[in-house]
């Protein structure tokens, strides 16, 4: 790639000329002769064998290339000034990206009123968010890939912080065999259908969370697969209420009449990593998702 052959600078004094209506009043604004000011244009006019401006009467106008040109100068002289204050703030100690990984049982809502208001604190700092299952959000945090992580799981040797509750309900089809029974279930009804159950993306140690009692099981790699599989009619499953309010409220799904357990709450927490020092751009983060985590979920239809 060739180097520029015009510098941030030159934009910097056409944009002066254009903005302040002449070169004398661009000279005044930069602190710099109008003779200097003069030459840089015509030095820029050169370089890029484009007339930028014309003299009409005694004030100098913009041709239509010097305007496209000015217009596109605008976004990256902006861009530079940018970058100049992202790399002011991590002289200061401010993170360049802060790394969030949560299980995909947490409702996203919640992460993106967060992350709305995180964004005009965040000073250029970026987020890479990564969804992960039951063991996978642990993995993260062991092999350094998370600043943050949000999880269900009781960590060892990680000290996190309450989030909120998340329900679990035990739902299927309408017109599933087990709602044709129309009675009150036991597990000894579940033992005899399909439940779809969610893989654990971890590679190490995966878990097995929740009942799985039944004979026959099928696993799908995410729990939007397991909800359109169940309401779909095939299977049942426990999914995460929040995930699932508008098909129960449309009626593809309707939770199951259990007895006991048909509907769980699991505990989620918020992880720091406790191998490095929490930098500023994460702590408002973490303070941030604390803030908007207690959102309850609609009551279940029946």
């Amino acid at each position: 790639m060739k180097a520029p052959r015009v510098t941030l600078e030159q934009w910097r004094t056409l944009q002066a000329v254009v903005d302040h209506g002449g070169f004398a009043q661009a000279a005044e604004a930069l602190h710099r002769s109008q003779s200097s000011i003069s030459y840089t244009v015509a030095r820029m006019q050169e370089q890029l064998g484009v007339p930028l401006l014309r003299i009409d009467g005694r004030k100098a106008v913009l041709t239509e290339a010097g305007a496209l040109l000015l217009r596109r100068s605008r976004q990256l002289v902006k861009q530079a000034s940018q970058l100049e204050e992202l790399a002011h703030h991590m002289e200061q100690g401010w993170e360049a990206e802060v790394h969030l990984v949560l299980d995909a049982a947490y409702p996203t809502q919640q992460v993106v009123s967060a992350l709305s208001a995180f964004m005009p604190q965040s000073r250029g700092c970026r987020v890479l968010l990564r969804e992960e299952v039951l063991s996978g959000v642990e993995e993260a945090l062991l092999e350094g890939k998370a600043d943050l992580a949000i999880s269900g799981l009781i960590l060892p040797n990680q000290l996190g912080t309450d989030l909120a509750n998340v329900a679990f309900v035990a739902v299927a089809h309408p017109d599933h065999p087990l709602h044709r029974l129309q009675r009150e279930l036991s597990y000894q009804d579940l033992e005899t259908q399909l439940q779809i159950v969610t893989r654990d993306s971890g590679r190490r140690q995966q878990r097995d969370v929740g009942w799985l009692g039944a004979e026959q099981r099928w696993t799908v790699g995410s729990l939007a697969t397991a909800a359109t599989f169940v309401s779909s009619g095939l299977g049942f499953a426990w999914l995460p209420q929040h995930m699932i309010n508008r098909e129960l409220s449309e009626g593809t799904l309707k939770p199951l009449p259990l007895g006991n357990g048909a509907r769980r709450e699991i505990r989620f927490f918020l992880y720091p990593n406790k191998d490095r020092q929490m930098g500023p751009a994460t702590r408002i983060l973490s303070d941030l998702l604390l803030q908007h985590a207690q959102n309850p979920a609609a009551p279940v239809p029946t």
